[in-house]
């Protein structure tokens, strides 16, 4: 289930939101690394709950990585809530923003995942030189 910390909502400036509107609005989460700071929107309606990452860092905008979209998720959603991240049709692509980054998570249903020994076996990994 989608949830928000209110010490990380945008209360001043053009995004700005305030604790009434529930689990809409915009969110910053600190760095993870360097300066590169996570920018999020949040929104739970029309049977979706979703949130778009960006990050920031000074000037400069950045698409997230695996482990700032992993750490999105931990923050956002519970450690057992299956999110997506879509590779839409072409012809459905929209575009508003460079570097964003959307997860979702259907609120009328479950998300079906492949059985784990499609992806590999659990408790192994790869030596690391």
């Amino acid at each position: 289930m989608l949830h928000v910390h209110e010490e990380h909502r945008i209360k001043t400036g053009p995004l700005a939101t305030i604790p009434d509107q529930g689990n809409n609005g915009a969110f910053t989460l600190p760095p993870l690394r360097g300066g590169r700071w996570l920018l999020c929107i949040v929104s739970d309606g029309k049977g979706w709950e979703h949130v778009s990452v960006h990050v920031q860092d000074g000037k400069k905008l950045h698409t997230p990585s695996w482990n700032e979209m992993s750490y999105v998720k931990g923050v956002f959603w519970d450690d057992e809530d299956v999110v997506i991240q879509y590779h839409p049709a072409r012809s459905q692509y929209v575009d508003n923003h460079p570097h964003t980054l959307h997860l979702w998570r259907p609120t009328d249903q479950k998300i079906p995942t492949p059985p784990s020994i499609l992806v590999g076996v659990k408790g192994f990994s790869v030596p690391m030189e």
